[in-house]
């Protein structure tokens, strides 16, 4: 799960500090900076696939997760002399553990290093901002453990820049391994912004731990899983290729794979704990059900051996089955979402923008309730951005009751909700500068620093409303 993320100069941010809950939602007007938030892990997960081990940052193109153009487009100000940093904290799902004999070590005495709470540290700038588009990763450094208990794994320039040498603190005792006997390498900058170069294993003795730390990151990198706000309309009909995709795409577009996938390999889910084990496919058909979409949901295949498919739906019980292009929008457009929490593996991280788009208020307001038991059942971590206020107060009334139930038939099982389960932000922007407030949600589910303009002022249009109500109703009673 990812704990925090500290940013400087991406964007409308000159300095974000955002920490990250089970349910994390950001909310905020347009070009408030909340989608930035979720570009930048965008932008950190394709440079960790990038193919290029060159590449710094990677950002993207037309079919990229994130196409943020060029360095001087996302730096802040687009000042090409700035730097891009972040720290970007996380708990690994199992603890990384490890040793190594420092030079200050007697001979044979390990040092061991050990803990779930990792965070990644890392500067990136342009190498000549007046001549050239190259980036250089400046610094990168790994840490285990918290401020009272940590260890650092660093790799800083050294010889005016021109190479980088490796630095290991623990507790801030010096544990650097030994410099390899022989001839000295030339160490070269961080690979990507994330692995130390093949040069420091060769320059160190017993430096392949530094493996176990960016495994450790890139598996973070690899349980990130993106739906965008834009989804595809739905279809007639589907062509599979008998092919399991890894999501749902970022539009939504490999959904129907992703069911008919799960359905070959007889996936099944639990809805709840001690629930029993129910095929893929009636998972996503009992929320659809639940949150009032729809009653009945099924994939058929036209013609046995055809490899094309038609999703069935039906509005309620009684009505004949039709096609999804035949219902309304709402359907088509949260069916991704659904598939996309159920599918990916538990201890994900799952990044969703506008998941709210094109449905009715009180589906919103069930939506958010999907998120949360699918966050508490299937160990996920969601980070929403949303413009819903009715999704929203569904999650300060879950707070404040402390506990959400799966709907449907048979022992309510609830999950226990709590403010830190929940965490709430509302973004801005402030001539050309980016703020992030932490919404203080208490045990009661209330908002403590409600801030100014937060869904254009609720309370104020309920006043004008009476206000102006009451003017006409004097003016209608004069004679």
């Amino acid at each position: 799960m990812i704990r925090k993320l500290h940013l400087t100069n991406f964007k409308v941010w000159r300095e974000l500090e955002a920490i990250f809950a089970p349910v994390t939602g950001i909310f905020g007007g347009n070009s408030a900076g909340k989608s930035s938030i979720i570009q930048f892990l965008l932008l950190l997960k394709q440079t960790k696939d990038a193919t290029d081990r060159r590449i710094v940052l990677d950002f993207g193109g037309p079919e990229s997760l994130a196409n943020l153009g060029s360095y001087r487009e996302v730096v802040h100000r687009r000042d090409p002399g700035a730097d891009i940093g972040w720290e970007l904290a996380w708990s690994p799902p199992k603890d990384l553990r490890f040793s190594l004999q420092s030079r200050q070590s007697r001979q044979g005495k390990l040092t061991g290093f050990r803990g779930r709470d990792l965070d990644i540290q890392c500067e990136v700038g342009l190498s000549d901002p007046e001549r050239s588009s190259a980036l250089l990763a400046r610094r990168l450094e790994f840490g285990i453990g918290s401020s009272q208990a940590r260890s650092t794994f660093e790799l800083l320039p050294s010889n005016g820049q021109k190479s980088y040498e490796l630095r290991v603190t623990k507790n801030d005792r010096d544990c650097t391994p030994k410099r390899s006997q022989g001839r000295p390498f030339n160490i070269p900058p961080p690979v990507k912004t994330h692995a130390f170069p093949q040069e420091v294993r060769w320059s160190y003795q017993d430096a392949d731990f530094l493996s176990d730390l960016e495994l450790s990151y890139e598996s973070l990198m690899d349980r990130i899983f993106y739906l965008g706000p834009l989804r595809d309309y739905p279809q007639r009909q589907y062509y599979w290729s008998g092919a399991s995709p890894a999501d749902v795409g970022p539009r939504g577009e490999r959904t129907i794979d992703a069911i008919l996938a799960a359905r070959a390999q007889e996936e099944r889910r639990q809805l709840k704990p001690r629930a029993h084990r129910q095929p893929f496919e009636q998972i996503i058909a009992h929320w659809l059900r639940e949150l009032g979409l729809i009653d009945h949901f099924a994939m058929e295949e036209i013609g046995t051996g055809s490899n094309l498919y038609k999703a069935r739906v039906s509005t309620n019980a009684s009505a004949v089955p039709t096609t999804l292009t035949d219902v309304g929008i709402g359907v088509s457009q949260v069916l991704p979402v659904l598939v996309l929490l159920y599918y990916v593996p538990e201890h994900s991280v799952v990044l969703l923008e506008q998941p709210e788009i094109h449905l009715h208020p009180a589906v919103q307001s069930r939506l958010a309730d999907l998120l949360l038991c699918v966050a508490k059942h299937r160990k996920l971590q969601i980070i929403v951005e949303s413009h819903s206020q009715h999704l929203l107060q569904r999650l300060q009334r879950r707070v404040a009751e402390g506990e959400v139930g799966v709907p449907g038939k048979g022992p309510a099982n609830p999950f226990e909700i709590s403010s830190d389960d929940v965490r709430l932000y509302f973004s801005s922007v402030r001539h050309g500068v980016g703020r992030l407030e932490d919404l203080q949600l208490n045990r009661w589910g209330e908002i403590e620093n409600w801030p100014e303009g937060f869904f254009g002022d609720e309370m104020e249009e309920i006043a004008a409303i009476s206000s102006a109500s009451l003017r006409r109703k004097l003016a209608d009673a004069a004679p």
